[in-house]
């Protein structure tokens, strides 16, 4: 017995020749609302002083450089760590992003890029911003999952299991549905879990502590999902049989995670508003 893969058309609208697909709508839609839901945070006075940065403004001039973060930075990692001999053969196969293919490690590099610009020619400390978009990346998380879903790609590995599912193209064996683990651990689960810290003055007034516990969330839930997820067929297992690219990446997330909440509870807090 295997679950029925529901055969989601990946194209939402086609009008003439341009076709409009879910997964570039999941890019949009966490954006938008990644970037409200950060505006939304930095105005809660409670946690920041009257004169904190980043404020709205500062926000939504960073909008522009997170886009170009996720889209070159996500576009890179693929080349870099997953498929470098096909796209060196072929460096023009790099701008064909509607293709697909994107990495989340290549796409934290490049916003991670784009904070540091961006806080030091506004002047801002680092970990101001960066504790507001940890905050909201499991949205794009969440969504982006549920587009991999959608194309029916990145499926699990071959199971048993009552929750398994035959997709298009992963053979006729039931697959583990990874992409609504991911969707659920690396998104919903992680985002809630930085919502609720984000309202505790201990964690939101310690600068850096919101983007550790956003770092170590996402590396053991990627870790574990991996478990269940099949190995990129061009890549397979890196490490004798067992660990694949994804943790591999993974790792060294978990401990910058650590030393970011070690160097937050160690250096003075945010200034309070609310006394």
């Amino acid at each position: 017995m295997a679950l029925t893969y529901p055969n989601l058309n990946p194209v939402a609208l086609k009008i003439g020749p341009l076709s409009i697909r879910w997964y570039g709508l999941a890019y949009i839609t966490s954006l938008i609302l990644g970037w409200r839901y950060t505006v939304w945070l930095a105005r809660q006075k409670r946690f920041n002083g009257p004169d904190s940065r980043p404020t709205a403004n500062d926000l939504d001039d960073f909008l522009f450089w997170a886009m170009a973060g996720v889209l070159i930075g996500g576009r890179l990692g693929i080349v870099l760590f997953y498929q470098p001999h096909e796209y060196f053969h072929d460096p023009l196969s790099i701008l064909r992003v509607w293709e697909g293919g994107m990495s989340f490690h290549g796409g934290m590099l490049g916003v991670t890029t784009a904070l540091i610009w961006f806080t030091r020619r506004r002047k801002m400390h680092l970990f101001d911003v960066s504790d507001l978009v940890a905050a909201a990346t499991p949205i794009g998380l969440f969504f982006g999952r549920l587009a991999n879903f959608v194309n029916g790609e990145l499926w699990g590995r071959v199971t048993d299991s009552p929750l398994g599912m035959v997709f298009p193209d992963g053979g006729p064996d039931p697959r583990h549905p990874s992409q609504l683990y991911e969707a659920a651990s690396e998104g919903l689960i992680l985002f809630v879990l930085l919502a609720v810290l984000a309202q505790q003055p201990a964690v939101r007034r310690r600068r850096g502590v919101l983007t550790g516990l956003f770092l170590i969330g996402y590396a053991v839930a990627r870790s574990i999902c991996e478990l269940f997820r099949e190995p990129d067929s061009y890549l397979g297992f890196i490490i004798g049989g067992v660990i694949s690219m994804g943790q591999i990446l993974s790792f060294p997330m978990l401990l910058v995670g650590l030393a970011m909440i070690v160097y937050g509870f160690r250096t003075p807090m945010r200034p309070c508003f609310e006394r």
